[in-house]
């Protein structure tokens, strides 16, 4: 469940991205305070969300990371189980992986 919460944050900030863009491409030839007000939010809602994009990313990998970690101690104690856990473990990683 943590998976689809974390994909589903990923997609949400990549759309702020987007959108902050959209919106900083459309007034680029404008000029006026409140405008540039407006720019100045905008540019530093797209940093923010870029972070948090980049945080969020490195999570996941770290996340996936963890699991092979142990998964590698389980196999050194029981040989004969890692043949099934390595099958889902591919299976998941191929899964995470493909998301991105």
């Amino acid at each position: 469940m943590g998976h689809v919460t974390s994909e589903k944050l990923m997609q949400d900030m990549r759309v702020v991205v987007t959108d902050a863009e959209d919106l900083l491409k459309a007034t680029a030839g404008q000029t006026g305070e409140r405008i540039e007000k407006i720019r100045a939010k905008a540019e530093e809602s797209l940093r923010a969300a870029r972070n948090r994009m980049q945080i969020a990313g490195k999570a996941l990998q770290e996340t996936a990371t963890d699991a092979v970690d142990t998964v590698d101690e389980q196999v050194h104690r029981n040989p004969w189980t890692a043949v099934g856990i390595a099958a889902g473990v591919g299976l998941v990683l191929g899964i995470l992986l493909g998301r991105r």
